[in-house]
């Protein structure tokens, strides 16, 4: 079956209303939640690194209940943010970076994270995924935050063409419309956990099927 030419601006539409009943990527809930700060979503965004949503966001919420500003951070003890944290992936690594990066900013930069990319990315535990996810959400700043979800959806579609998460990220950039850079990691988390998923992609009921051009894909439902 032939396909249609791709086009962004309507895909947005489809997978808007597509993912609508599902739960929202770990730190836009968060921010809804209120937990809107640079700082907050730095600090969710190294917890959720291989970490589940379903477990980074109680242990966000927990964490925050303790401490919510890199003043805050910097009273705890290694011990106790361990503890809180414990239920992440590799949080002994985690609890050494967050309080390290609270009081390197209490230290440089009045306790307060500045929205700079270069400074985010100055942090041990913080690369290109979090950075721009953080300067997204929390700054308003275009930035495109790529995970193994937006990677595999935009390569599937055959919007781009990249073999890896770093790689889709300047393909994403020369290509992908500017409104949509912070917007394309909440539509595509879920849509991705849901539909075009990493086995056995649910492409009878994808919204896009018509247009995308199912690279890669072999068996699916």
């Amino acid at each position: 079956m032939d396909k249609q030419p791709f086009d962004i601006d309507d895909a947005m539409r489809r997978i808007r209303t597509a993912v609508e009943p599902w739960p929202k990527a770990a730190l836009f809930q968060l921010a809804e939640e209120g937990y809107a700060s640079a700082f907050e979503q730095l600090v969710a965004c190294i917890i959720s690194i291989r970490t589940f949503d379903e477990v980074t966001l109680p242990v966000s919420r927990k964490v925050f209940e303790r401490a919510r500003s890199p003043a805050e951070m910097s009273r705890l003890s290694y011990e106790e943010l361990d503890r809180l944290i414990g239920a992440s992936t590799f949080h002994e690594r985690k609890a050494g970076q967050i309080l390290a990066i609270a009081r390197r900013l209490i230290e440089e930069f009045d306790g307060e994270l500045p929205c700079d990319r270069d400074v985010m990315l100055s942090f041990a535990g913080v690369g290109p995924k979090c950075a721009n996810l953080v300067l997204g959400i929390a700054c308003g700043a275009p930035f495109i935050s790529v995970d193994v979800h937006v990677h595999r959806v935009t390569t599937r579609w055959g919007y781009i063409h990249a073999a890896t998460p770093e790689k889709s990220l300047p393909a994403l950039e020369a290509k992908l419309p500017r409104e949509y850079w912070i917007e394309i990691n909440r539509l595509l988390v879920p849509f991705g956990k849901h539909i075009c998923t990493g086995n056995l992609p649910h492409c009878s009921t994808c919204p896009v099927l018509s247009m995308c051009q199912q690279v890669g894909v072999g068996r699916h439902r």
